[in-house]
């Protein structure tokens, strides 16, 4: 196989400010980042403006492949339609090529008929000001039970469903696949994947939350190199992107050496 395509979200240095960020990106031979919209203090929660993100990435050689994200996107009312013009609109002028779309995560709005519905009414209204924009939006359903949306299947036959092919394309998140036990893998429709793993062995499947993934390494639980494999044997190229939300990852003191550790591995397994 080629060498494999890495990308890097600022949660897994979240407290390094955008312009240290893109740098730690680029001092790894990166050359896609994600950005985020729920980092406190750091950019864009701090109002800098998308112009000036751009400049920062083309600086330093970024392409931006996402916003990270739209919350809740499938509860579909006049605030969510604000939310997200005003993210799609700072997304097209920083320069970034999708946005990030997260399901509801609390328990509700999980009714056989009542998921397909709200998806559907969700995608729909998304659809024009996404094509508008000239931007992707990236369905990243959510592992976890109380999540209103775990199946990339479900997801799929929704984007389908509205005619949304060219507008909509599926986050596979090595951490939720696993999650939710599903088995099915949508490389044709997949446009980003990200990765982290889990090593904790107490922890059980239905136990694991965001604060169990860490790098990807030997010990790993959820099988990124299987996962990232079965993918890139499908038809997916893109980017694999570092998503790890431990705090033990935001406390190192060399984070660069640990990413470079982590890349090393998954490529040796490619």
């Amino acid at each position: 196989m080629t060498s494999v395509p890495f990308a890097l979200n600022h949660i897994t240095a979240p407290a390094l400010p955008l312009k240290d960020f893109f740098a730690l990106a680029a001092s790894l031979g990166i050359s896609a980042v994600e950005i985020r919209n729920d980092l406190a203090g750091k950019a864009i929660i701090d109002g800098t403006p998308a112009h000036d993100v751009k400049a920062l990435a083309q600086t330093h050689g970024l392409t931006i492949i996402s916003i990270n994200a739209l919350q809740r996107f499938n509860e579909w009312n006049e605030e969510r339609a604000r939310e997200a013009q005003d993210l799609v609109t700072y997304a097209r002028d920083c320069g970034a090529k999708a946005l990030v779309l997260v399901p509801v995560n609390d328990g509700s709005g999980q009714g056989d008929g009542e998921r397909q519905t709200d998806l559907r009414q969700a995608l729909t209204a998304l659809k024009p000001m996404l094509d508008e924009a000239g931007i992707v939006g990236l369905v990243e359903p959510l592992g976890f039970e109380i999540c209103s949306l775990r199946s990339k299947t479900e997801a799929a036959e929704g984007i389908r469903a509205v005619g949304g092919e060219g507008t909509f394309q599926l986050v596979h998140d090595t951490f939720h696949h696993h999650l939710a036990g599903e088995e099915t893998f949508h490389p044709e429709l997949t446009g980003l994947v990200h990765i982290s793993g889990v090593v904790d062995p107490a922890v059980t499947v239905s136990a694991m939350r965001d604060a169990h993934r860490v790098l990807v390494g030997a010990g790993d639980r959820l099988d990124n190199a299987g996962q990232m494999n079965k993918l890139r044997n499908g038809c997916y190229s893109g980017p694999f992107s570092f998503e790890s939300f431990s705090s033990e990852v935001h406390q190192l003191s060399n984070v660069e050496a640990a990413l470079r550790d982590s890349m090393a591995f998954l490529a040796s397994r490619a």
